[in-house]
């Protein structure tokens, strides 16, 4: 039997080991599954949080990381791929269902692909999944607009046809270069950030939530609807409180407010599929961002490493 070089979880706490293990047997031609050949995959931090246990979507030990990725089928063509329930990408070779791999659009880099697909799909999304009829030009509020997932939101907003675009973060520097109609600067104390020139949105992407978003909910100012999506608690970095939030129902009352959460749950892995290759074909126009390419044989020494995207390659 002939193997292949992979990471592999032994244990959560630790990071993983790459060994040689067995190659995935060849699927049968009507079996509707492909071998790939992993070209690019990516360190995410949901890698990292399913491979601790710490998610809800975590598996048992033993297991190889990794949720997707860029892979060459037998016959040349590339594929950008999922793998919530196929097994793990940190590995040469990974057999994938035909449901769960998209083509790869001509121009766009394996391994960009794979170091921002996941990112990406946050607010994608939200955006696709968890709204209703955005109206034509709408205008967008992005709490959290400096993190990672935070600026890929912002080009990404307006592929899917925003015209106005608002940050919300508490660098003013960081936000600056951005790109954005508008920034607010979130104050240590929540309540004292100034929402009331931002005028009307249409939506609310939050990658903070905690007292930010009860503030930013309480003060709004709107004269249409408003569509709110729940996608990360940054504030619940500084604060565990922060996880949970308390809102008047005046608030709920008193606008015409949808307020919704974007994840896996929310949304499954057919919907992403549907709306994977819009994500795809946007990543051509989002600017390259930095990323730190690494052998999959680093895997164990790149692990704990903080700062650039990191995608291995074979």
């Amino acid at each position: 039997m002939s193997t292949m070089q992979a990471a592999q979880i032994i244990d959560g706490s630790q990071p993983p080991k790459v060994t040689a293990i067995s190659k995935p047997s060849e699927p049968e031609p009507s079996s509707g599954i492909v071998q790939l050949k992993v070209l690019a995959t990516g360190l995410h931090r949901l890698v990292r949080s399913r491979a601790s246990g710490q998610h809800y979507t975590s598996s048992s030990a033993p297991a190889i990381p990794g949720i997707d990725g860029v892979g060459e089928a037998p016959d040349g063509h590339k594929f950008f791929f999922l793998c919530f329930k196929e097994g793990g990408s940190f590995a040469e070779y990974i057999n994938v269902s035909n449901r769960h791999r998209f083509p790869l659009p001509s121009g766009l880099d394996p391994v960009k692909a794979a170091g921002l697909i996941n990112p990406a799909l946050s607010s994608w999304m939200a955006l696709t999944a968890r709204c209703e009829n955005v109206p034509k030009d709408y205008s967008v509020l992005i709490m959290g607009a400096t993190s990672a997932s935070g600026r890929l939101a912002i080009p990404l907003a307006r592929a899917f046809g925003a015209k106005r675009v608002i940050g919300c973060a508490r660098n003013e520097e960081a936000l600056k270069p951005l790109g954005l109609d508008d920034y607010i600067i979130l104050q240590g104390a929540a309540e004292s950030t100034d929402f009331s020139n931002m005028g009307h949105v249409d939506v609310i992407l939050d990658y903070v939530y905690g007292p930010p978003a009860v503030h930013l909910l309480k003060t709004l100012k709107s004269n249409g609807k408003v569509q709110y999506v729940h996608i990360g608690s940054l504030a619940a970095h500084s604060d565990r409180s922060a996880l949970e939030i308390s809102l008047p129902g005046s608030v709920l009352r008193s606008s015409d407010l949808t307020i919704r959460g974007s994840g896996l749950g929310a949304w499954d892995l057919q919907k992403v599929g549907k709306e994977l290759p819009g994500l795809l074909e946007a990543l051509l126009s989002v600017a390259d961002d930095k990323m730190s390419v690494k052998k999959l044989a680093e895997a164990e020494t790149a692990w704990n490493e903080d700062g650039e995207r990191i995608v291995f390659v074979p």
